[in-house]
């Protein structure tokens, strides 16, 4: 059994701010899964926080690209250190957000030591870039893009290492069935898509199955999964700053999260975008620690 070591990453700025003069709540994350004793359930080892940097978008507009760039810029080097660090020592890192962006932080860790590949369970599939939108700016919604290589430099070029990941190495699941043109792009590039209503007709512990299978290959030493908390439906997490209808169901999630984590290849998992600032109840941040650890543990 692998050590599973728990790393704080609460940065919020790849997220638009909520509300004029605030900012995103989701970088309260870690402390909230913490409460619900994450780390005693899972028996897992303190990795510690990396601190971001401070969200300020200046007087940043539209069309000025991605704000917070080089907060992001400078703190994705620091979040891959201590990822890879644990990957290194053979450790599964689980990282706790934070908004997608900080998923860019286990690709370049990743990229550093080797061809990796990832598996992302997502409402979206936050590929937005110069390419298909004149709305760049929250590189939460562009991780995907800038970690294979799309958009400006000061992000999908750090240390030289562009792109972070492959194409042909990606796998997304959970996406909702209305966005058919950004699944189209996709399959056109050839990333493998897999819609909540496919999910269902296939069954979700088999697609999982079938992908931790097919990353399982010769060309690639290991591959990671990226969560994002909005695949559930609303009903049950609707603390996220978009809660798009029609997503997974708490058991659907396990089903599919289990056999990625499971894999003896599979090196770590990062937890993103629930809001305890949106759950005043705490109820969407107990649901999501149960549905981790079940993943984990079978309880």
């Amino acid at each position: 059994m692998r050590n599973i070591v728990i790393i704080d990453a609460p940065s919020n700025l790849g997220l638009r701010p909520p509300a004029p003069g605030t900012v995103p709540g989701c970088y309260k994350l870690a402390g909230a899964l913490r409460e619900n004793r994450i780390v005693q359930r899972l028996g897992a080892y303190e990795g510690g926080v990396v601190v971001p940097p401070r969200y300020d978008r200046g007087d940043w507009q539209e069309g000025d690209g991605v704000f917070n760039a080089a907060a992001l810029a400078a703190y994705t080097p620091k979040l891959a250190d201590r990822i890879q660090h644990h990957v290194q020592a053979g450790d599964f890192a689980l990282v706790l957000g934070g908004d997608c962006s900080i998923q860019l932080g286990a690709a370049l860790a990743l990229r550093r030591l080797g061809r990796y590949g990832l598996a992302a369970i997502d409402a979206s599939h936050d590929f937005r870039h110069p390419g298909n939108s004149d709305r760049i700016g929250a590189a939460g919604g562009e991780e995907l893009a800038l970690a294979t290589g799309r958009g400006q430099d000061d992000l999908t070029d750090l240390e030289g290492r562009r792109p972070y990941m492959r194409d042909e190495d990606v796998r997304l699941f959970g996406i909702r069935d209305e966005f058919e043109e950004d699944v189209a792009e996709l399959r056109e590039l050839k990333i493998p898509v897999v819609t909540v209503s496919e999910l269902r007709e296939w069954g979700p512990a088999d697609v999982a199955a079938a992908t931790a299978l097919s990353l399982e290959n010769d060309a690639l030493d290991g591959f990671w999964v990226h969560l994002d908390a909005d695949v559930l439906d609303p009903t049950v997490m609707p603390a996220v700053d978009s809660p798009d209808p029609d997503g997974l169901l708490p058991d659907e999630l396990t089903a599919l999260l289990r056999p990625l984590i499971r894999s003896p290849r599979c090196v770590g998992l990062n937890i993103t975008i629930y809001d305890p600032d949106l759950d005043p109840a705490g109820s969407a941040g107990r649901l999501l620690t149960d549905l981790v650890v079940a993943a984990f543990t079978d309880s």
